[in-house]
């Protein structure tokens, strides 16, 4: 007993260290993530206008790049008020890394109150099995910091989804919990991602169907608290940053998305996409689909309990599913649970391995494809993944090569630098606030740093409109189109190329290995011991066990730094 405490216990912890990991190996942000970070470093950096509002305003990156529809400023608020005692006790911490790190905490805590609300409701067994199966899943722990309006709205959801847990309580006290489940589902659908209205209609059909709770007494004091307060809450504060009474950019994002179908110019899939696809990739390990799941229906014992979580959740799969556009992250909220029934699964063949050949089998299986689906998570995936923010890198390597070099700096930022991690927290100098009459550390340097993203193809085809620049981030092809232009051809020269992820590459024998990737994440969770210790296993695994044989993350160019002659 001793021993599953302990487990237990570091499994939980784990999950929090897991999600740091991630952070730490990837610290940059895609262009989906940008609405949020780009509002939390305008937050931080020119404060919430009490005067001069529209002068300050004006300087967010919202008014410059407004997007399709407006987003919420809610969660850039929270995160930025919570970053602040960081910044006032180190003024130079990395505040993108800080605000990200809040928002990834958060979500762990959600994630290990669950596991906590597991093993009150199915034993300590199983909530070991969800903590294994949860620490060894890819996209949850990857994402649980980044700036998604969907992941502000995950930890909320698995909050809620914690506290209908079937905990051995009292009636009146489990129909409290889930007025708050109700509630916080509601306030996270009104302010964050209005998909959680869907997911709140079949978790309280369902609620309602069994009994557990009741229309008048629970159903409506839960969702008009919510509705008040979450409106109250976005209306009050996105009329303020947007400028416009009233707004609630939630509904303004389901008007323009779903009633006019404009989401499905980025793509639509089949119906069957979140079943088939995005389900399994989500869980990772196959056997929690294939067999913990089946095992926890089919069984009497648990067969009532799983359903109880399995049916709310895969309802709202089936239904979201009519809509033409699809993405894993519109369904995110329903890992939890469905990692919860594989756990119940998995623990009544671990259970029962002593008593039966085939339980001994498929628990071994579960054991080492867990294994298995942890090192394809932090050795494969999250290396990948790490190598595509080549943007990012580029600037970073831009700075620390001209800084000082000449006192006004110009850049051009390509579109796929700025999708792939540039981001107003990695400019240098930042530019005064207009509410701080201090200077800024970095404003007494040489440099004066101008960025420019113009889109705009007509400008961009005048040779004039490169002459303003001193260095441009761009891709191959559009280096090679500036260089076409007239007067342009002798006037840039490649001073760098930054890489980014382009797949696996198999190593034949006598193929040199590089593992760059690989080993840069191993140096960041281990150090250089743990870097030198990988190359050692490859070589020798190499050697003795594949024959030469391997597998490697393969890197191509992506970004080149283009300096003016």
């Amino acid at each position: 007993m001793g021993g599953n405490n302990l487990v237990f216990l570091l499994l939980l912890v784990a999950i929090p260290v897991l999600v740091d990991l991630h952070l730490f190996v990837a610290p940059y942000t895609k262009v989906e993530e940008s609405f949020h970070i780009q509002a939390i470093h305008d937050i931080l950096k020119y404060g919430i206008p009490t005067e001069n509002i529209s002068k300050v305003l004006a300087q967010y990156d919202h008014s410059e790049f407004p997007g399709a529809v407006p987003r919420t400023f809610v969660g850039a608020v929270l995160l930025s008020g919570l970053s602040q005692p960081f910044i006032w006790l180190n003024e130079n911490i990395d505040r993108q890394t800080c605000a990200r790190a809040i928002l990834g905490l958060f979500n762990a805590l959600s994630l290990v109150s669950f596991g906590l609300g597991v093993r009150r409701a199915f034993g300590k067994t199983t909530a070991i099995w969800y903590l294994l199966f949860q620490a060894s899943q890819f996209h949850v722990l990857y994402y649980a910091s980044r700036t998604l309006s969907n992941m502000f709205a995950f930890g909320m959801s698995t909050l809620a989804i914690r506290a209908l847990l079937p905990e051995p309580v009292p009636a009146d006290v489990y129909r409290r919990r889930c007025r708050v489940a109700l509630f916080l589902l509601t306030i996270a659908g009104i302010v964050f991602r209005s998909e959680l209205a869907l997911f709140l209609d079949t978790n309280t059909a369902f609620l309602f169907a069994t009994g557990r709770i009741r229309i008048v007494q629970d159903i409506l004091p839960a969702g008009a608290l919510g509705l008040a307060v979450g409106l109250v809450i976005t209306v009050l504060v996105d009329s303020f940053f947007w400028q416009q009474l009233p707004l609630w950019p939630e509904l303004a994002a389901f008007r323009f998305n779903v009633l006019a179908g404009q989401a499905s110019a980025w793509g639509t899939h089949p119906w069957h996409f979140y079943f088939t696809s995005a389900i399994p990739r989500l869980l990772l390990n196959p056997l929690t689909y294939l067999v913990a799941i089946p095992c926890a229906l089919l069984h009497p014992s648990t067969r009532s309990r799983a359903a109880y979580m399995l049916v709310p959740s895969l309802a709202f799969v089936a239904i979201y599913s009519i809509v033409p556009h699809k993405e894993w992250r519109f369904i995110v909220y329903i890992v939890p649970s469905l990692t919860a029934v594989s756990a119940q699964g998995a623990s009544y063949l671990w259970t029962h391995r002593t008593k039966s050949i085939l339980c001994r089998l498929l628990s071994l299986a579960l054991l080492l494809s867990t294994l298995a689906s942890f090192l394809l998570s932090t050795f494969v995936l999250l290396p990948a993944s790490s190598a595509n923010y080549p943007g990012a890198r580029a600037l970073n390597t831009l700075h620390n090569r001209a800084h000082n070099s000449h006192p006004v700096i110009s850049v051009y930022l390509g579109n796929l630098a700025c999708q792939t991690g540039v981001t107003r927290f990695l400019e240098m100098p930042p530019p005064p606030s207009p509410l701080s009459h201090t200077q800024h550390p970095l404003e007494s340097t040489p440099s004066l740093w101008h960025y420019d993203k113009t889109e705009d193809e007509t400008a961009k085809s005048l040779p004039s409109f490169w002459d303003q620049f001193d260095y441009l981030l761009v891709e191959p092809a559009e280096a090679s189109y500036v260089q076409a232009l007239p007067g342009q051809s002798d006037r840039w020269a490649e001073t760098e190329v930054v890489n980014g992820f382009a797949g696996v590459k198999v190593l034949r024998p006598g193929d040199v290995a590089t593992g760059q990737l690989e080993e840069r994440v191993l140096g960041v969770a281990l150090g250089p011991d743990g870097a030198r210790s990988w190359r050692e296993f490859r070589d020798y695994a190499r050697k003795y066990l594949t024959r030469g044989w391997w597998a490697e993350l393969r890197m191509e160019p992506k970004i080149r730094i283009m300096q003016r002659v």
